[in-house]
């Protein structure tokens, strides 16, 4: 069964932020993780967590080097002090010579809405919706990615369903918050999510109509 690539697409543009570690083995492949340092437009930027294999990791892979990659945003489970918590990655599928037009970070994704999705309003009156949504990978497995959307689309989200199938286009953002823990102490952590700018229902999943428009039918 081929790896479907149809329903998950993500580039990215960037510098590498930290070194290089081992992350697994997979049927003999190495693979290795790192950060990667995305700017926004604002001058801000996203630093996002890597996983590439050795097989296609250029001899001058480096803290410092800019790369351009073609990828998947994925997730998986990790016990982490005795919890299961969900941990999100960028699996580069190939590195590009040249960068892809100006953009640094596009993400499309066709799933299926997790759970129903949460609408609120900020103090400032701004909406929002979060949503969590199911991407199908091969071999039965599935990713579930966190995603935000903002204003009207917000409101549509908050219409939609478990179960509903989407299409997002957006980008992949870092941001940090305080966590309380049991015994009181706060520890500042870094959540990674999907900041969206476009989504439509679909009944068709494998299709990136959203990634072909954003891409010029790339």
């Amino acid at each position: 069964m081929a790896e479907n690539k149809q329903n998950n697409k993500t580039y990215i543009s960037g510098e590498i932020a930290s070194e290089s570690v081992f992350s697994h083995e997979s049927y003999g492949e190495k693979f290795y993780e790192c950060k990667v340092r995305i700017a926004r437009l604002s001058g801000t930027h996203d630093t996002l967590p890597v996983v590439i294999s050795e097989r296609i990791m250029p001899k001058d892979w480096a803290e410092g080097k800019t790369i351009h990659a073609l990828g998947q945003f994925r997730s998986y489970n990790k016990i982490i002090d005795g919890k299961s918590r969900l941990q999100l990655y960028v699996f580069i599928l190939e590195l590009l010579d040249e960068p892809k037009g100006d953009k640094t970070n596009i993400v499309a994704l066709a799933g299926y809405i997790c759970k129903k999705p949460t609408y609120r309003t900020t103090p400032f009156n701004r909406e929002i919706a979060d949503v969590l949504i199911a991407v199908n990978r091969a071999y039965n497995k599935s990713d579930y990615i966190p995603a935000i959307a903002w204003g009207r689309n917000a409101r549509f989200v908050s219409g939609l369903s478990t179960g509903d199938r989407v299409q997002i286009l957006g980008r992949i953002q870092s941001r940090e918050y305080e966590k309380t823990l049991t015994d009181g102490n706060k520890e500042t952590r870094t959540a990674y999510e999907v900041s969206i700018s476009q989504i439509m229902a679909t009944d068709d999943e494998n299709e990136l109509k959203l990634w072909e428009d954003a891409n010029d039918g790339d």
